[in-house]
């Protein structure tokens, strides 16, 4: 790991220990083996209450291991935390019983309406006021005039809504959503982030796993995570300025050409194509002006702000 993304991994960490009594989620030094393999390496990181934290990083990361061991599904190795108040390890049941947490592949059953379903998790957890439950659910999520559906007919961002009113069922506290919206197409998305903000307004605090930057840029803080290992924390606008990431936009079929060349030069540390424009960035303000400057008769040049994903590619590429 280069020294930049080095520091951002020490500077993630102390701001996770500086924990109050308004975290929902608090947790230090979390790691889960599995063999010789480090999935979870030393994670630090809080979750305030009322909030929305995007947790980010690459397939295999250690982003569902560490989810699962927020909410007692897991034991961790080494480490320490607490979730709600109570302990990770020794009151891992409690917290069960506070948290919702949804899937990547929520089960349905597709022959059942969505009343059905619903009825048969109430019943399943042997939940009170069952039929009041279910109907608040319903409500909550705009699933009423549907209630009578078959699951197996619904598209994908419908049964998304199903398993999020499934999720909500016993009141939680605290939602983990396990990349909730992967597959899912990008009004259906839209319109499930509505409802996730809906929610928050009501006091109930949520951790969701992405991979989309339009999602993370609506949550309220993020943390990122590589191999194992938180690299970054803060809000969007925090890690954008952390990152000390400069950027320029090419536009033009010749500058696309010229991408490899680019980026071999000096003061460019990361190049990234969009169709017929590039997003070139760099640390060091100067040298990739000088850079710049030397590709300027060819295609249109102008400064711009860094975004998130160059920032999150940058620090992937210093984690390799």
């Amino acid at each position: 790991m280069s020294a930049a993304p080095a520091d951002r991994v020490a500077a993630a960490a102390a701001d996770a220990e500086a924990s109050s009594a308004d975290d929902v989620i608090a947790v230090r030094g979390l790691t889960k083996r599995y063999g010789d393999k480090t999935v979870v390496d030393g994670l630090n990181m809080r979750v305030r209450r009322g909030e929305i934290f995007g947790f980010l990083g690459p397939n295999g990361s250690g982003k569902t291991t560490s989810i699962r061991m927020l909410c007692g599904l897991l034991t961790p190795d080494t480490g320490t935390g607490r979730t709600l108040g109570f302990d990770i390890v020794t009151e891992s049941a409690q917290i069960k019983r506070r948290v919702g947490y949804m899937t990547q592949r929520f089960g349905l059953y597709d022959d059942l309406t969505i009343r059905e379903n619903l009825d048969f998790i109430a019943r399943m957890y042997a939940m009170d006021r069952r039929r009041e439950r279910i109907d608040q659910a319903l409500a909550r999520l705009g699933l009423v005039e549907r209630s009578g559906q078959l699951a197996g007919k619904l598209s994908g961002g419908w049964k998304q809504r199903v398993a999020l009113a499934a999720c909500m069922l016993h009141e939680p506290q605290l939602l983990l959503l396990d990349e909730p919206t992967a597959g899912v197409d990008p009004q259906a998305r839209r319109t499930f982030w509505e409802e996730i903000h809906g929610l928050a307004e009501q006091g109930v605090t949520v951790l969701v796993s992405t991979h989309y930057m339009d999602e993370a840029e609506r949550c309220h803080r993020l943390a990122y995570i590589a191999y194992g290992k938180l690299l970054a924390s803060g809000t969007p606008a925090e890690l954008i300025a952390q990152s000390g990431l400069h950027s320029w936009e090419g536009q033009g079929a010749d500058v696309v050409k010229l991408a490899a060349q680019i980026e071999a030069t000096e003061g460019v540390e990361l190049v990234t194509r969009f169709g017929n424009s590039l997003h070139v960035s760099g640390r060091d303000a100067a040298a990739l002006d000088a850079a710049i400057h030397r590709f300027g008769s060819v295609g249109d040049w102008r400064p711009l702000p860094a975004t998130l994903e160059d920032v999150f590619i940058f620090l992937m590429r210093g984690a390799v």
